[in-house]
């Protein structure tokens, strides 16, 4: 179900089954902007529950294992994913994501893992090989949502309820709680990459390094493939493998978050910021910008207000 379906629901029934630390700022960062959500849409709108393993129902709408620096899993585990599987759509933000992985239950799933984590699945390699873990902030794969937890919860949850409910209420809550701008899924985990990569596949972390330095005039894909000592089929299969993407593909990601950022927090005009990126054509920038993000980079500039 998409998640714009959601707000059919009334009201919308969301839980959050913490477990561990209930003052972490993984589960505030979900908890305040939809209690404020709760506030502007009234109870009959949306329905928030914070419960424990214990007392999780099959009745939600929307449903979220919460956990923060939290090493053992729960017991009942198997029986709290059944349960949330029963909601319309589910997942799990921080620790919690990587207990899904290590069940099985994000099988061919694009999945946020937090960086820090990835060591811990070093040896694990048909856990690796079944998630499709990624270095983003969030990340939703159809009905399954997973988010890496941290300050990133806050963007994921705004996210949320921009796509439930519309822009103009996420709009409200980011002034309410003094936001500026919500991170996009595919911004990436600082150190997602190095902590997942580094060890198991220093080629693809080198790959991606000299994309990262090479926004401004983009390197062929041929060249890239030269520089880390692999034949291009070795390093679109890596990519394939690793990232579910395709090197240009990536690389294009990379130079439009770059842009979006640019766009967002700089002065420079949309035709420099274009150029910075690796855009010659003005044309190119702006449908390369709108089939990623959803709009044109003249209409991301106005949203800065």
């Amino acid at each position: 179900m998409p998640l714009s379906h959601l707000a059919l629901q009334s009201p919308l029934r969301i839980q959050l089954i913490t477990i561990g630390d209930p003052h972490s700022i993984t589960l505030a960062g979900l908890v305040q902007p939809l209690r404020l959500a709760g506030q502007l849409l009234g109870a009959a709108r949306l329905q928030l529950t914070i419960t424990g393993p214990d007392s999780i129902s099959a009745a939600a709408d929307l449903s979220l294992l919460v956990a923060d620096d939290v090493p053992v899993a729960p017991a009942n585990l198997r029986e709290l994913i059944a349960t949330c599987r029963q909601s319309a759509c589910w997942g799990a933000v921080g620790t919690a994501v990587l207990w899904l992985v290590r069940a099985g239950a994000l099988d061919g799933v694009r999945a946020a893992l937090p960086w820090a984590l990835y060591p811990a699945l070093l040896g694990d390699d048909d856990d690796a090989e079944r998630a499709i873990l990624t270095p983003h902030l969030y990340e939703c794969d159809g009905p399954v949502l997973t988010c890496c937890g941290g300050a990133a919860s806050i963007d994921f949850a705004l996210t949320l309820i921009e796509q439930i409910w519309g822009a103009a209420l996420a709009a409200q809550l980011r002034e309410a709680l003094c936001i500026e701008r919500v991170r996009a899924p595919a911004e990436r985990q600082r150190q997602a990459l190095q902590a997942r990569f580094g060890m198991l596949q220093p080629k693809l972390s080198e790959a991606v390094a000299l994309m990262e330095a090479n926004l401004e005039e983009p390197l062929g894909a041929d060249d890239i493939a030269s520089l880390v000592g692999l034949s291009r089929r070795q390093l679109d299969r890596l990519f394939k493998q690793h990232l579910a993407s395709m090197p240009s593909r990536y690389y294009l990601d990379l130079r439009l978050q770059q842009a979006r950022r640019l766009l967002l927090e700089s002065n420079q005009s949309i035709v420099q910021v274009g150029l910075l990126c690796g855009f010659s054509s003005g044309s190119h920038f702006s449908t390369a910008y709108g089939t990623l993000f959803g709009i044109t980079p003249r209409e991301q500039r106005q949203r800065r207000g």
